[in-house]
């Protein structure tokens, strides 16, 4: 589907043209009323969210939100959400529950930031609870990984009964120049980490992590984002279509299985094996 690299498709995801989640909104939703505030600290800009329809379908929408210039980088500190980020997405998930509107997550994150000032307002605690906690949300929940999915701080609103990234999109559990700098002990060899982590689209369907790749234009969502936005838009609906036809029990069911079946592990049960290890 796409012979892009690993590396070149994150330096394609980093173009400043690159559609965000602000441009994608008015494409996407045919109205969005935009609700600030975690009603304990404060309000993010790193994460958006609010109310909208899609097809005239009510539908909360909640998304990270990745900057054009420096002075928006700076104000939405550069897509990290701080923990009252978090606690708003989640705040707006529960109201989600209590009116029975499906929610839509749009990732694009290169991880939760780690200042001083987010640790001592719970980043940690902020995190796994909307991990807990979307696990269990009694409504549909779509996730779309629009551009960077990095380490816990994309979780956060991964957490979902159907994961879609677009073509050029990458979801891992760390950064490549974190994971260069951790292995090697050398930032500069991310192009080799990112190869080695096995982050794109391709291998997130392969792993089932990933059920389904989002087109994007030729060239890259950039250059035609209309195209791009109306794919992401048919997929959304087509998978709402499918997921509203179960019941709660077997949504939540159905979620449980999902995450339980990702990963491999290997069970020793023989002493000497043990022993060798």
């Amino acid at each position: 589907m796409n012979e892009l690299t690993a590396w070149e498709r994150i330096e394609l995801i980093r173009h400043k043209n690159r559609p965000t989640i602000n441009d994608y909104i008015p494409m996407i939703f045919d109205e969005f009323y935009e609700m600030h505030g975690d009603r304990c600290f404060g309000d993010d800009p790193a994460i958006i969210g609010g109310i909208g329809k899609i097809s005239g379908i009510p539908v909360t929408v909640i998304g990270q939100v990745k900057g054009r210039d420096l002075e928006e980088n700076k104000r939405t500190n550069f897509a990290c959400p701080h923990p009252e980020g978090y606690r708003k997405a989640l705040r707006l998930a529960k109201q989600a529950e209590k009116f029975h509107r499906p929610v839509i997550c749009f990732i694009d994150t290169p991880g939760a930031f780690c200042g001083v000032a987010a640790e001592e307002r719970g980043q940690g605690e902020a995190i796994a609870r909307n991990l807990l906690e979307f696990s269990r949300l009694k409504t549909p929940v779509i996730s779309v990984v629009l551009g960077e999915g990095g380490s816990g701080g994309a979780l956060a609103l991964g957490v979902c009964d159907a994961l879609f990234m677009l073509q050029n999109a990458v979801y891992s559990v760390i950064s490549p120049r974190g994971c260069a700098s951790i292995l090697w002990k050398d930032a500069t060899r991310e192009k080799d980490a990112a190869e080695r982590l096995h982050i794109t689209a391709e291998d997130l369907v392969s792993f089932g992590i990933c059920d389904g790749i989002i087109p994007e234009s030729q060239g890259g969502a950039h250059t035609n984002p209309e195209l791009t936005a109306e794919n992401i838009a048919d997929t959304i609906l087509e998978s709402l279509r499918i997921i509203t036809q179960k019941s709660v029990a077997n949504l939540l069911e159905a979620r449980y299985n999902k995450f339980r079946k990702i990963g491999e592990f290997e069970e020793i049960t023989n002493s000497s094996d043990t022993e060798r290890l």
